[in-house]
């Protein structure tokens, strides 16, 4: 009879633990703080050097909408169609172009001089100005522009290379935040709606 009720309570103590244990687990706990990093800043401070022969700097373009596109003069086909289509786009935008600036960075320094750089901008736009500078100058641009740049290997050698960059068009506002990008594929048009919605809602 002890022993029987021994077991009994054995068994009770171990219901009752159980029932306490599910209990806690249901329990409602408050969820762990999480820190989640933001994501990398895209731009940043530089100093190259204008097609009309001046040093600049991000400081320069203070108080203007910065459209930057990343190419290079020997490019074959997307750096024409895309300053062809910011050329448009600035048409398009009447007296609105007023506040921006675009600039079209080399990603090919050891070609593209500044006399180079000014004799392929006659094709667009004359409010586009081109920048270069040394090779360390314009690798540090495209770090901060997180901006992929690759040599290919020439066929014959010498100085017939291809480069393959990303295509498009960064907006910066006028502090030099960075603010969108827009695919350089997109025609004149659309980047001109793009850009007077941007504008617009930083208005607001």
């Amino acid at each position: 009879m002890i022993v029987k009720l021994g077991a009994a309570i054995v068994v009770l103590l171990a219901l009752a633990g159980s029932i306490i244990l599910n209990t806690f687990l249901m329990m409602d706990r408050p969820e762990p703080k999480i820190t989640t990093s933001g994501t990398a800043a895209i731009g940043g401070p530089f100093t190259l050097v204008a097609t009309n022969d001046e040093t600049v700097s991000d400081q320069t373009y203070r108080g203007k909408w910065l459209l930057i596109y990343f190419g290079y003069t020997y490019c074959p086909d997307a750096c024409p169609t895309a300053l062809n289509s910011i050329s448009v786009a600035l048409e398009k935008l009447g007296s609105q172009a007023s506040d921006l600036q675009p600039l079209f960075v080399t990603v090919d320094p050891d070609r593209d001089t500044r006399e180079t750089m000014t004799k392929y901008l006659r094709s667009f736009d004359s409010r586009i100005i081109g920048l270069t500078g040394t090779k360390e100058q314009i690798d540090s641009v495209i770090k901060g522009y997180h901006l992929d740049v690759s040599r290919e290997k020439p066929e014959h050698g010498g100085d017939d290379y291809l480069i393959s960059h990303g295509s498009y068009i960064y907006l910066m506002d006028p502090q030099g935040r960075f603010v969108n990008v827009i695919h350089a594929e997109e025609l004149g048009d659309e980047i001109a709606i793009r850009l007077r919605k941007e504008m617009a809602d930083a208005g607001q």
